[in-house]
């Protein structure tokens, strides 16, 4: 392979991810495919290799992934943004297979709004008829029928398990590879979390545009108290976790 993707925007879902693409999608420097969310590093219909060497069937693989960058100048630097790869278990090894060097950005949400806002979409788009205290009540069972795969619809809370996520990607990368961002600091600090963004890719500054939101659909019921009140004992012990890994102080998130 002569051009590789050099970065990928890994998750998470409902974090934010679909605003951070079109913002670095402005730096000249940069080039993202329109289409966001690929798709190739989740793809279980594809022929992936279990060994170092790559076969033809996955060399061919690569040139049809590489067709979504075909419109990029030689100077540009590739990305893409696919927010189930830090969560999909096979997808980061076939990352560090394909370019070891690649650089990853991560997005993070409080996990308790994040699952509400993933039944939001999932009931939009009518792949989800349980409320959300018996979706989430149910998500073990119903998770179960996608094994020994995940549940990409069903997903709720198990996506919300940072720690065991980003452990999983330092096995392969060094946390110098990783980029990991607050939900918040995209929401309330675009201008300086983009600089951030720009020096870790190794690209110059660019003048902030304005504010995007994308995906900030409205609910049409709030999430009930009572089942607030338990996610946030249930992921407790996740978020002090997250706290000592990253350095983070997560106490708005539950409720602290």
């Amino acid at each position: 392979m002569t051009g590789r993707v050099g970065f990928l925007i890994v998750g998470a879902q409902k974090a934010g991810t679909t605003a951070l693409h079109r913002y670095i999608s402005h730096h000249p420097q940069l080039f993202l495919p329109a289409n966001k969310e690929i798709h190739f590093f989740d793809d279980e219909t594809l022929k992936w290799s279990k060994h170092d060497i790559c076969t033809g069937e996955e060399m061919d693989s690569y040139r049809n992934y590489h067709l979504h960058f075909r419109h990029a100048s030689h100077q540009q630097i590739w990305g893409e943004a696919t927010p189930i790869y830090m969560y999909w278990w096979p997808s980061i090894e076939r990352i560090w297979s394909y370019n070891p060097a690649i650089k990853l950005v991560i997005v993070l949400r409080n996990p308790i709004t994040r699952a509400y806002s993933h039944w939001n979409m999932e009931r939009r788009r009518q792949a989800e008829q349980l409320d959300f205290q018996q979706a989430i009540e149910q998500e073990q069972e119903r998770c179960r029928t996608a094994l020994p795969l995940q549940h990409r619809v069903y997903s709720y809370l198990d996506r919300g398990y940072y720690s065991s996520q980003l452990r999983r990607i330092w096995r392969f990368f060094p946390p110098q590879q990783t980029l990991v961002l607050k939900h918040e600091q995209l929401l309330h600090e675009p201008a300086e979390t983009l600089a951030r963004v720009f020096q870790y890719l190794g690209v110059g500054a660019m003048a902030f545009k304005g504010q995007e939101q994308h995906h900030a659909s409205r609910y049409d019921e709030t999430m009930p108290d009572k089942t607030r009140q338990w996610l946030q004992t249930h992921f407790e012990p996740e978020i002090r976790q997250l706290e000592q890994l990253l350095n983070w102080n997560c106490s708005d998130w539950i409720g602290v």
